[in-house]
Order: structure tokens, then sequence, then C-alpha cells
């Protein structure tokens, strides 16, 4: 049997679809699985033991040299990715995504199957012959293991197989050599990133924040991200020292670090996901998204969100996102205290 799983992006969204991802390789020990998937998240799935073959589309940077002029090179690009989907006969494709540019994908791939989800986003249930319903009260992993569920798998309960190699956590290991933290224990990670500007929170409170956690916790502080230049200008505004590793590691050395910290501080993010995957507690910082669609799965975690009448509003762009701005420096730092404290007395929730 030949499935192919979709999921484009983005990291948390990919990292939600990793358990159904082990429950259908549980439900079909044999068959070769392949998965679709953007090169911003790919790492995550790159030699994955549940999967035999990870797609990557460029959909994204095609868009973009398009708009550049550059049509002859993604004409070329997008004929090998088509070939590379067609090369195999598949039985099955399964759409996670359930948005137009990902039911196109299954639709290409010419797989007699095609199930989705029927509630007709971007009328992407124009494209499945099969279909299941969305309840979009549930966290995000437990509807996408509806689909398993629906193919004959029954997992107990949500498992996140993600494969830390070697290198990956020699790196680790070189990083916390090189800026003397020890074996992590205390370590406090903060990511201050998000991919809406709606999910922001202010530098100057970050600042303030990882003060009151070196000075008064007498714990280490690290930033993490993609981009080292923002957590610079965080930096500059503390009176403490604290380590910025932004851009220093790869998504997978990432979630290692993370399993080696104490607790990570984050807004609404795929470093948030990929903490809770790896079973590090989060305090999540929330405005205009759902904590019960995308929150830190599993317990042990802390949400801070305002209980405002807009809020979730699921809006990318806001003039006053005042979802974010009143959550304050003091109802973090309690949280990250309570959250610390529970785990010392073994009462996590």
């Amino acid at each position: 049997m030949n499935i192919l799983v979709i999921k484009l992006s983005a990291v948390g969204d990919v990292i939600h679809t990793l358990p159904s991802l082990a429950a259908l390789r549980q439900r079909f020990p044999k068959a070769h699985i392949s998965w679709v998937v953007e090169e911003a998240a790919s790492d995550l799935i790159r030699n994955h033991p549940c999967l035999d073959q990870v797609i990557i589309s460029g959909r994204k940077r095609w868009l973009k040299d398009l708009r550049r002029g550059k049509f002859s090179e993604v004409l070329k690009e997008a004929r090998l990715f088509l070939s590379v989907l067609r090369s195999r006969p598949y039985d099955l494709a399964i759409d996670f995504h359930g948005l137009f540019k990902s039911a196109i994908v299954a639709l290409l791939s010419g797989a007699p199957r095609r199930l989705g989800y029927d509630s007709m986003q971007e009328l992407s249930g124009l494209f499945y012959n099969e279909k299941i319903p969305e309840d979009l009260t549930r966290h995000a992993v437990d509807r996408y293991l509806d689909f398993p569920r629906h193919l004959g798998a029954n997992p107990k309960q949500a498992e996140f197989p993600l494969e830390i190699s070697e290198s990956q956590h020699r790196k680790i290991d070189g990083l916390f050599q090189e800026y003397q933290l020890g074996d992590g224990k205390n370590l406090i990670a903060i990511n201050t990133v998000a991919l809406w500007e709606t999910k922001l929170w202010d530098d100057e409170k970050f600042a303030r924040l990882a003060d009151r956690i070196i000075l008064e916790l007498k714990a280490p502080v690290v930033f993490t991200g993609s981009d080292p230049s923002p957590i610079e200008l965080i930096l500059g505004r503390m009176a403490a020292k604290a380590i910025n590793l932004g851009g220093k590691t790869s998504l997978r050395e990432l979630a290692h670090l993370y399993q080696r910290s104490r607790l990570l501080i984050t807004t609404d993010s795929g470093p948030m996901h990929l903490a809770a995957a790896v079973g590090t507690p989060v305090v999540a910082l929330f405005g205009p998204t759902d904590p019960l669609r995308t929150g830190p799965y599993g317990s042990g975690h802390r949400v801070i969100r305002k209980g405002l009448d807009c809020s979730p509003c699921f809006r990318k762009h806001c003039k006053s996102v005042i979802c974010m701005k009143n959550i304050t420096v003091d109802e973090v730092f309690d949280s990250v205290k309570d959250l610390l404290d529970s785990s010392c007395s073994g009462n996590d929730e």
C-alpha cells in the first residue's frame, strides 16, 4: 500500500501531525508512506523512522521567484516536483492541511482515494472523494488523529516521534560548553518570535522578564530564534546578561535544546509546539488565537491570555493588539515561578 501524507506547513502544524504519522505506521506497518511538506518545516521529518520518503514543495519560494520574473526556473522545478509526486502509484492521499493548495496536491498525486475534511475551506472539499467531519472545538493533534482512526487505527495516546541524531546531540553539547550552561537543569529558554505580528509581545517586557528570572530566580536565560538580530535588541535593554542562540540551531537541534531546558517561555509559535512535543513545560502567551485549538499539547503547561470579547479573532493584523499588550511581566513571571515550583514538588498538572 502506498500512502501520501499532505501537511505542507507550518512548523507547529507539522508537529501536530506527527502523532497521526505514528498511528498510520502502526496501522499499516508495511506501507510505503510519503509526506509532502514545504521547505521551512522539512527538517523536522527528514530521515524520520516512520517515513519512507519526504517530498519537498518549494511553493513559497516559487511564488517569490515568479514575482521576480524567474518563470522558466519555477516551471522547471514545478515539473520536477510533479514528476517525483507522480513517480509512485499512491493508493491513498490524506490531506491534513485542508486548504486549496494542499487539496490540489492530493488531486495531482493521482491517488484514487483522497481523504480530507468536509469543511470545504477554500473549496478544498471539491478535490476529495472521502471526507470526515472537522470539529474545531478540539485540539489540532486530536482532530488530526481522526484520520488514522477513520482508517482503522486505534491510538491510545498522542506520540511525537522526533528523532535526534548523535550529531544534533553533539551540537547542543557544544553550545552548553561554549556558554558554560552545565547540565542545563535550571536553564530557562525564551522564544520571542511568531509568524503573525499580532502574536508578538513587547521587547521591553521580554527584557524585564529575563532580568527578573536571572536576578531573582538565579537561573540562566537563553533566547532562541532563527535570526539573532531581534534578540540583540532585547539584550540591549537588559541589565543582566542573557545568551543569544538565534540562528545557531536547526529545528531538531532546537528540539534537543528545549528538551534539556527547565522550561520555555514563548509566544504562540512553532517553538512552543516543539517544546511541548519533547516534554518540556511551556509558559505560553496567547492573544489572537485559541489555545484550546492550538495551545501547547499535553499537561504541565501554563497559558496566559486575556479574556477579551474580541479574542480569539485569528487576525494577523490589528491596530491595538490589546490582547497581547495587556499581558504583564508580573503575570508571566508568576506563572514561571508557579511552574518551577510545581515541577520541583512533582505536582505538574
